[in-house]
């Protein structure tokens, strides 16, 4: 099977209409979402926000331990599931279906079948144990939390409404992307545009 072609992704804003201050205070858990797909620069700017570049270092918008990288983003949309490229900014296609009705085996909402995308946050701890050993799962899911609260807080400032998903089969949605061996899928949050409007 021939790779599917990478899609850029536009860039990311750096600024926007709504502080920082802003969207802590608005910040909720909302679940009620109307179908329609994200554009490619809501996408980009969520996945930015999870672990994209911020830097010519290859520092990225959320901390790892050491600098190991371990975290991977993938997005789960109507057009496919993608992994995120947040050196190139680019979506690789991981599978072209849409999989949010087989995803919702691995967490049983039906609202999922709503969400504009539902960004999985995955991590290959190797890469952090390889330098912190038992430290690593730790580590790894104190990254995983921030880039996490970093796509709530972007989906507010948005105008999006988003909710953090931890209750699923790890891997069961690995192998459902699929992930690499390996990389294991361990916090997912679902964003879409709000019902009603």
């Amino acid at each position: 099977m021939s790779r599917m072609p990478d899609t850029q992704l536009p860039p990311p804003r750096t600024t926007g209409p709504v502080s920082l201050e802003e969207a802590l205070l608005r910040r909720r858990s909302r679940r009620e979402f109307n179908g329609t797909p994200l554009s490619a620069a809501d996408l980009g700017q969520l996945l930015w926000a999870a672990h994209g570049v911020t830097g010519t270092e290859g520092r990225t918008t959320t901390p790892t331990a050491g600098n190991t990288l371990p975290h991977e983003v993938y997005a789960i949309t109507p057009a496919g599931a993608f992994r995120y490229d947040g050196a190139a900014h680019i979506l690789e296609t991981m599978n072209p279906a849409d999989l949010r009705a087989p995803l919702r085996a691995f967490y049983d909402d039906e609202r999922i079948l709503r969400a504009g995308a539902v960004i999985v946050l995955a991590a290959v701890t190797a890469r952090t144990a390889a330098r912190y050993g038992e430290r690593a799962d730790r580590y790894v899911a104190m990254g995983l939390g921030h880039g996490a609260q970093n796509v709530l807080l972007q989906a507010e400032a948005l105008g999006l409404w988003a909710y953090p998903i931890g209750a699923h089969d790890p891997e069961g949605v690995a192998r459902l992307i699929p992930l690499p061996e390996g990389c294991l899928p361990l916090y997912m949050v679902a964003v879409g545009h709000p019902a009603g409007k």
